[in-house]
């Protein structure tokens, strides 16, 4: 039977002599982004240290005392309300509008995004580095590159950054290859789209590789092993992904005006202190798993799965998401995966506390994954993020089929990313 249409044939592949000069730029790009990476997170880290363990001791107030978390937060948004105020470039745009995809900024702003996000991962609000980091890193990227490197295309620079710092974020380049295939979906490529990706997947493996010699960062809760799956298992799945996205989706929806309530304050020695005084609000009620971006958090959470009841799970999650729906609107720099993933935890282990037939490891991460479609809308990148908490070889399929029904209610929804105008994207 004769075929009505003529199958295009497939792109041509670039010759390896067009990809081998991108190799270098890629490697360089990725080792700073990596380092980058680190230096500011280890800085936070030990200021950390110093706020939230040697001050309060020298003053004898305890360290997680509703007082000192009142005060910390609060003088948190008094200094990164300065560094907006007064710093050079105003420590870049607001936050709300921006995501993965960062702008090129001028140099002249960089360093005071990097001093703004460093006092905010230190300080307590519910932030993590992604955002702004990647943000630093394209622009240095992209300076240094013009300088160094000047045959090579200027939108190159860009890409490489933002796969290289995703790379080092997660410890490997399958996160940065999974968001990268996600960005050229839907786009004309010139050639194969392994020819596309060869250049970012380069510097991704070394911000991967740099950062795993480094730091040496997991992501493994070591929950308890998740045995053969059964039906029970996949409605578990399919519930609690789902439940996790629709509570992941109040956030987006109160986003516009949670933002537009801090932004008529007009100022931000205005917004950021009322923003870290409600945050030390929340902490005071959710108690202080649920300051800081959340990693070490959750380790905490799943070294004792059954050592909350549901309603504390439960009320550390509601705390959790409000934490992070005021600091990403009052202006405070960081990003929203890593709080995002421990709302997703203590959801899928309070379900495990109301519900013991759910297992710990598929509750996790089927609440991860709903929480991350509904604020992120990454399906890759949220699908491989509670993968990796839970290492097992069954979950992935589980979590395959518990994305679809999550994906129907967050898709063509809005986004939790403001227009320049505060009206959310779609």
């Amino acid at each position: 039977m004769a075929q009505d249409t003529a199958q295009a044939p497939p792109a041509p592949s670039a010759p390896a002599r067009a990809l081998l000069p991108l190799i270098l730029p890629a490697l360089v790009v990725g080792v700073g982004a990596s380092l980058l990476l680190v230096g500011v997170s280890e800085a936070a880290e030990e200021l950390q240290k110093v706020l939230w363990q040697t001050v309060p001791d020298a003053l004898g107030v305890g360290r997680y005392s509703v007082l000192w978390m009142l005060v910390m937060l609060t003088a948190t948004g008094v200094a990164v309300g300065l560094v907006v105020w007064k710093v050079p470039g105003h420590a870049g745009p607001d936050p709300a509008t921006t995501g993965l995809d960062a702008p090129v900024l001028p140099p002249v702003v960089l360093p005071g995004l990097v001093l703004a996000a460093g006092l905010t991962l230190a300080g307590g609000p519910s932030l993590g580095p992604e955002n702004p980091i990647i943000a630093v890193n394209v622009g240095l990227a992209f300076w240094l590159g013009h300088r160094l490197f000047r045959r090579a295309p200027g939108a190159l620079w860009a890409v490489l950054a933002e796969a290289a710092t995703i790379g080092a974020l997660f410890g490997t380049p399958v996160a940065a290859a999974l968001v990268i295939s996600e960005a050229l979906a839907g786009r004309h490529l010139p050639g194969a789209l392994w020819d596309s990706v060869f250049a970012p997947l380069v510097a991704a493996a070394a911000g991967a590789l740099t950062t795993t010699l480094v730091a040496r960062p997991s992501f493994d809760l070591h929950l308890p092993a998740l045995g053969p799956p059964g039906w029970a298992d996949l409605l578990a799945a399919l519930v609690v992904a789902s439940l996790a996205a629709l509570l992941g989706m109040t956030a987006v929806y109160a986003f516009p005006y949670v933002h537009g309530a801090f932004a008529r304050l007009g100022h931000p020695m205005l917004a950021l202190p009322a923003g870290g005084l409600v945050l030390g609000l929340l902490a005071a009620l959710g108690g202080h798993l649920t300051l800081f971006k959340g990693l070490d958090e959750i380790a905490e959470l799943a070294r004792d799965p059954d050592g909350w009841s549901a309603a504390q799970f439960a009320t550390m999650t509601v705390v959790k998401l409000a934490a992070l729906l005021v600091a990403a609107s009052c202006g405070f720099r960081g990003g929203r995966i890593f709080p995002a993933v421990f709302v997703g935890t203590a959801f899928g282990l309070g379900a495990h506390a109301l519900v013991p037939a759910v297992q710990p490891a598929l509750g996790v991460a089927a609440g991860v994954l709903g929480v991350l479609l509904a604020i992120t809308r990454q399906g890759w990148v949220s699908l491989f993020t509670a993968a990796v908490l839970v290492v097992s070889p069954t979950i992935l399929a589980l979590l395959c089929v518990a994305s679809l029904p999550a994906w129907l209610l967050v898709t063509g929804r809005p986004q939790m990313q403001l227009r320049a105008d505060g009206t959310p994207l779609r």
